[in-house]
C-alpha cells in the first residue's frame, strides 16, 4: 500500500477525478476506434514510423493544437477564480498547480511544437530540398517532444502537478517546499522535450546551410527560412544551458546534491540565472519564426515584395545577439546592485530597436500595396498595433527603478501576454490558415475564420488590458484571491469575459476545420493565394519527394519571378530520386524515454536503469545499421506528376 500511495494525488478535487475519467474514456475510444476500423497497420506505417518532414510537421501541428486547448482550460479556470473577490472555485494549492502547468504547457508544449510544425512543413519546400538533413533524427525529435508532453500531462492524475511556478525558482522548487513529485515531472518532462528541441535546432541549421537549391544563396532565402535559421541558432546555444540546469535541479531533488539549495554551499540564484539565460532567448526562439510568417503573409497579400529585405535579416541577427544579453532584467528586484541593473536596463531597451525596424518594414510593405483582407492578413495587420503596445510596456519594464513597481503585479502578466499572444499565437493561426490548403488540400472557410479573428482580438483586449490597470493599482500576480475592498473585482470580471470570448474563438477554429472538411472545394490548385515563395511551386497534395526536379534559383522570390517574368524554375531531364526509409526506432526510443522519465519521477531505479540501457541499445544498433534508403524511378515520378497534374511549373 505504501508503494501505491506514492502515485496518489496529494490534493485531489472533483475536477481531477473528472479528468481521470475523461482520459480513461478517450483512451478506450481511441483504441476501440483503431481496432474497429482496422487502422493499426496504417497508423504504424504512415505515421508512427514516418520520417517524412511533412507528416512530422502535421503531427507537431496536431499536438500543438491539443496543448493549446489544454493550456487554455487552465487559463479559463484562473480567470474564473479571479473574476470575483474571495472566490472559492479553486483553493490556493490547486491555483498554484494550474498557473504552473499553464505556463509550461503554453511555452514548451504549445508554442514550441507550433513553430517546429511550420519549420518542418515549410523550410525544406522553401529551399527546394527533398527532406531535412537528418530525417530519422527529425522523427526522434518529435517523439521526444511528444514523450515529454505526455509525461508532463499525466502529472495531474498520477502523483500531482508541479506547483512552483513555470519558472520553478529554488528554494521553492526544492524538496523542503515542493514535497510532491510534481517538480520532478517538471524537471524530467522539459528535459526530454528539450533534448528533442536541441536536435531539431542542429537538424534545421544543417538543412538550411547544406541543402538549399542551386542558386539560392543566403541572401536569396525566403524570410521565413531566415527566421527559422536564426531561431535554431539560438536553440543550439540556449538549450544546453537549460539541459544542464535541469540535470542539476533533478539531482538536487533525487540525490541530495546542493546546487540550488540555500545551505551547504548551494546558490538558489544560480537557478534563476541559468533559467533566464535560456528563458529570454526562448522568447525570441518563438517570436522570430512568427516574424517570418508575418513577412511571408504581408508580402503575399500586399502584392509587393518585402520592403527592406537586408534590414530585416540584419535586425533578426541583432535580436539573436542581444537576446543573450538581457536575462537579468527578469530579476531586477532581487538585489544585484545598481550597476548590474543599469547595464541590463540599457541592453533591454536596445533590443526594442531592431524589433521596431521590423514594424516599419511591414508598414512600408503595406504602403501602396493592393491589400487583400484575407484571414491570414487580418491576423498580420492586427498583430502590429497589439504587439507594439506589448513592446512599449516592455520598455517600461526595462527601466529597473520603475520595475520595482511593476514586477510582481498583473501589469507584467499583461505585458508578456501582450507580446506572446499577438506575436506568436496570432502568427501561428495566420500561418495555419495560410498553409492549410497546401498540406490538407482544401481551404478553411473565410467567414468563420474572420469571426474567429474578431472574437480572439476583442477577447484579448478585454482579457489583458484591464490587467495593466489593476497591476498599476497594486494587484499582485500569482495570488489566487483578493478582498472586495481592493476594488479589483469589476476589471477582473471584464478580464474573465474577455477570456471567455477567446475560448469561444478557439472553439470556432475546431468548427471551421470540421465545416471546411465537409464543404470546401478540393479543386483549389497548387497556389490558391497567388503566393510568392517556393513552397507554392509544387503540387497540392505535396508528393513525398517534394519536387520532381530540383528548382534553379535566380532571385529571392524565384516562384513569383517564374510566374510573372517567365523564369524557368525546373530544367533538365527527369532523374530518379533518392529518399530515406521509414523507421520505427525513433518512436520506440521516444516511448523508452517516457518510461525512463516516469521511473525517475518516482525514483523507481530498476526500470530507470533498464530503460537507460534500452536507449543506449537503440543508439548502438543505429550505429551499426546499414540503411541506404530507397529510389523512386523516373517512371514512378512521371506517373505521380501526371496524376497530380503535370510537371511542377
Amino acid at each position: 500500500m505504501d508503494f501505491l500511495q506514492r502515485f496518489a494525488i496529494p490534493h485531489p478535487s472533483p475536477a481531477i477525478y473528472a479528468s481521470m475519467v475523461a482520459i480513461a474514456l478517450v483512451s478506450i475510444a481511441i483504441v476501440a476506434g483503431l481496432t474497429y476500423y482496422k487502422k493499426w497497420g496504417y497508423l504504424w506505417t504512415e505515421w508512427l514510423t514516418t520520417v517524412d518532414h511533412k507528416k512530422i510537421g502535421i503531427m507537431y501541428l496536431i499536438s500543438a493544437l491539443l496543448m493549446l486547448f489544454r493550456g487554455g482550460a487552465d487559463a479559463i479556470m484562473m480567470r474564473a477564480q479571479l473574476a470575483t473577490p474571495e472566490a472559492k472555485l479553486l483553493d490556493a494549492q490547486h491555483y498554484n498547480e494550474i498557473f504552473t502547468t499553464h505556463g509550461v504547457v503554453m511555452i514548451i508544449f504549445m508554442a514550441m511544437p507550433f513553430i517546429f510544425a511550420f519549420m518542418n512543413l515549410i523550410v525544406p519546400l522553401q529551399i527546394g530540398a527533398r527532406d531535412v538533413a537528418f530525417p530519422r533524427l527529425n522523427a526522434l525529435s518529435f517523439w521526444l517532444f511528444f514523450a515529454g508532453a505526455m509525461l508532463f500531462n499525466i502529472s495531474f492524475v498520477v502523483g500531482g502537478s508541479p506547483d512552483a511556478g513555470w519558472t520553478s525558482y529554488f528554494p521553492l522548487a526544492g524538496n523542503d517546499f515542493s514535497t510532491s513529485v510534481g517538480t520532478n515531472y517538471y524537471m524530467l518532462a522539459i528535459q526530454i522535450s528539450g533534448i528533442g528541441s536541441l536536435m531539431t535546432g542542429i537538424n534545421m541549421c544543417t538543412t538550411i546551410l547544406k541543402m538549399r537549391a542551386p542558386g539560392m544563396t543566403l541572401m536569396k532565402m525566403p524570410m521565413f527560412t531566415w527566421s527559422a535559421f536564426i531561431a535554431n541558432v539560438i536553440i543550439i546555444f540556449a538549450f544546453p544551458v537549460l539541459t544542464v540546469a535541469l540535470i542539476m535541479g533533478t539531482t538536487d531533488r533525487l540525490f541530495g546534491t546542493n546546487f540550488f539549495t540555500t545551505g551547504n554551499g548551494g546558490m538558489d540564484m544560480l537557478w534563476a540565472n541559468f533559467f533566464w539565460v535560456w528563458g529570454h532567448p526562448e522568447v525570441y526562439i518563438l517570436i522570430l519564426p512568427a516574424f517570418g510568417l508575418y513577412s511571408e503573409i504581408i508580402s503575399t497579400f500586399s502584392g509587393r515584395n518585402l520592403y527592406g529585405y537586408k534590414s530585416m535579416v540584419a535586425s533578426m541577427v541583432l535580436i539573436s545577439l542581444l537576446s543573450f544579453l538581457v536575462w537579468t532584467h527578469h530579476f531586477f528586484t532581487m538585489g544585484q546592485g545598481a550597476l548590474t541593473n543599469s547595464i541590463f536596463s540599457v541592453t533591454t531597451m536596445a533590443i526594442a530597436v531592431p524589433t521596431g525596424v521590423k514594424i516599419f518594414n511591414w508598414l512600408f510593405t503595406l504602403w501602396k500595396g493592393k491589400i487583400r483582407f484575407t484571414v491570414p492578413m487580418l491576423y498580420s495587420i492586427g498583430f502590429i498595433p497589439l504587439f507594439t503596445i506589448g513592446g512599449v510596456t516592455g520598455v517600461m519594464l526595462a527601466m529597473s527603478a520603475a520595475d520595482y513597481q511593476y514586477h510582481n503585479t498583473m501589469f507584467l502578466v499583461a505585458h508578456f501576454h501582450n507580446a506572446i499572444i499577438p506575436g506568436v499565437v496570432f502568427a501561428m493561426l495566420a500561418g495555419l490558415t495560410y498553409y492549410w490548403p497546401k498540406f490538407f488540400g482544401f481551404m478553411l472557410n473565410e467567414k468563420i475564420g474572420k469571426s474567429t479573428f474578431w472574437l480572439l482580438s476583442i477577447g484579448f483586449i478585454l482579457a489583458f488590458f484591464p490587467m495593466y490597470i489593476t497591476g498599476l493599482d497594486g494587484q499582485a500576480r500569482r495570488m489566487y484571491t483578493y478582498s472586495e475592498s481592493t476594488g479589483f473585482g469589476a476589471l477582473n470580471m471584464v478580464s474573465f469575459v474577455g477570456a471567455a470570448l477567446m475560448a469561444i474563438g478557439f472553439v470556432t477554429i475546431v468548427w471551421n476545420v470540421y465545416y471546411s472538411f465537409k464543404h470546401s472545394s478540393r479543386d483549389i490548385g497548387s497556389d490558391p493565394w497567388d503566393a510568392r515563395s517556393l513552397e507554392w511551386a509544387t503540387h497540392t497534395p505535396v508528393p513525398v519527394y517534394n519536387f520532381a526536379k530540383v528548382p534553379q534559383i535566380r532571385s529571392s522570390e524565384a516562384f513569383w519571378d517564374a510566374k510573372k517574368h517567365g523564369h524557368q524554375l525546373f530544367t533538365g531531364k527527369q532523374e530518379e530520386i533518392h529518399m530515406p526509409n521509414n523507421s520505427g526506432v525513433p518512436f520506440i526510443m521516444g516511448m523508452i524515454f517516457f518510461v525512463c522519465g516516469f521511473s525517475f519521477v518516482f525514483a523507481l531505479w530498476i526500470p530507470a536503469v533498464v530503460s537507460l540501457i534500452g536507449i543506449f541499445v537503440c543508439m548502438g544498433l543505429r550505429s551499426f545499421e546499414k540503411d541506404h534508403g530507397y529510389h523512386i524511378s523516373v517512371k514512378e515520378v512521371e506517373e505521380t506528376e501526371k496524376l497530380l497534374g503535370g510537371a511542377s511549373k
